[in-house]
């Protein structure tokens, strides 16, 4: 954590004060604590507490027992770098409703668990933090999905325990292709640093009409822009935005892409053809920009490479089809587990 951070915070602070009067006359944005706190998940939110890395640290989840008749198995929802638990509200609903235990944790660095002041964050880390959950639970075999940057989680998790995945769900993952070979521009974990300080609920909502639903915005959309403001710029603000920052570096530098000829394990493509969601694509060069984050070829290559894939093309969404048209999307899912 950079040496600067506690007269950060003490600029933040001051800031806040001198700005009180003003604040009162505006309506007041909405803030959560550094683990979400005062922000409502669908579901009961427990943890766990383990020790990783030489500290304590705990993960939020909800674990959420089948509403219709059980069938005995489990899926493990995996969020994305802009998400949380939380945002699989609908799917849980779906899933629990067909009969599915359905276990959705937020990650270290992520949501309602810690966020510490160092950690060496990997793919692979998360992935042992999340079988550890399981393990706990008693749960050793389980459909593993994973949307967005959980899409790059949940291959990872499916490749170091195969036999624990029965099968594997991937929604618009990012990590389809390789940015930095493809020659997106590094940022060092300081420059994201910078700019994950700066982060607003206005960029944030322009930011994902434009790249993940495709120019469109529906009301309650507006949640999950308040939730991440909320819990940024909050009183964990600095910290918020140091994990962050070393998160976009793992996913930056840690890609799966070249991996995915191992899976072992069934595997559906869930993918709206309209995203074009790329890490760095704002400081790509122009013909470099052009070239990445193009779903709907990324879909069908990614599928050519999976050994037992199968494609579904939601034609015209975006980034999260879960969200933009959840009843197609839940159709689809469960019709290929219920077949798998």
């Amino acid at each position: 954590m950079p040496h600067s951070l506690p007269r950060l915070l003490g600029s933040l602070l001051l800031s806040a004060a001198l700005s009180t009067a003003a604040a009162q006359t505006l309506p007041a944005a909405p803030t959560y604590g550094p683990e979400l706190q005062g922000f409502d998940y669908p579901y009961e939110v427990k943890h766990y507490t383990f020790e990783s890395q030489g500290r304590q640290l705990q993960m939020g989840y909800m674990d959420v027992a089948a509403s219709g008749v059980a069938n005995g198995r489990t899926v493990v929802l995996m969020h994305g770098k802009n998400f949380c638990g939380a945002t699989w509200e609908q799917t849980i609903k779906a899933l629990s409703t067909a009969g599915y235990r359905v276990v959705a944790p937020d990650q270290i660095g992520f949501c309602t668990s810690s966020k510490p002041e160092h950690y060496q964050y990997s793919f692979q880390q998360l992935a042992i933090n999340t079988h550890a959950l399981l393990e706990q639970l008693g749960i050793h075999k389980a459909v593993i999905v994973g949307h967005s940057t959980g899409g790059m989680l949940a291959t990872r998790y499916a490749l170091l325990y195969p036999e624990q995945t029965t099968q594997l769900v991937m929604v618009n993952p990012i990590g389809l292709e390789d940015w930095k070979a493809l020659g997106v521009p590094y940022r060092t974990v300081d420059q994201w640093y910078q700019r994950e300080l700066k982060l607003s609920a206005d960029g944030l909502r322009k930011y994902e009409q434009s790249t993940y639903y495709v120019g469109r915005w529906k009301p309650e959309y507006e949640r999950w822009v308040t939730m991440l403001a909320g819990l940024n710029q909050g009183p964990g603000h600095a910290l918020v935005a140091w994990n962050s920052a070393l998160i976009y570096d793992m996913i930056f530098t840690q890609p799966v892409v070249y991996e995915f000829k191992d899976l072992s394990v069934p595997t559906l493509l869930l993918i709206g053809d309209a995203d074009t969601t790329a890490i760095g694509s704002d400081a790509a060069p122009a013909a470099v920009k052009a070239k990445i984050g193009r779903y709907n070829v990324l879909g069908k290559q990614a599928a050519k490479q999976i050994p037992q894939a199968t494609l579904v093309e939601f034609a015209g969404l975006g980034h999260a089809p879960q969200m933009e048209q959840p009843a197609e999307f839940h159709k689809a899912l469960l019709t290929w587990l219920a077949a798998h």
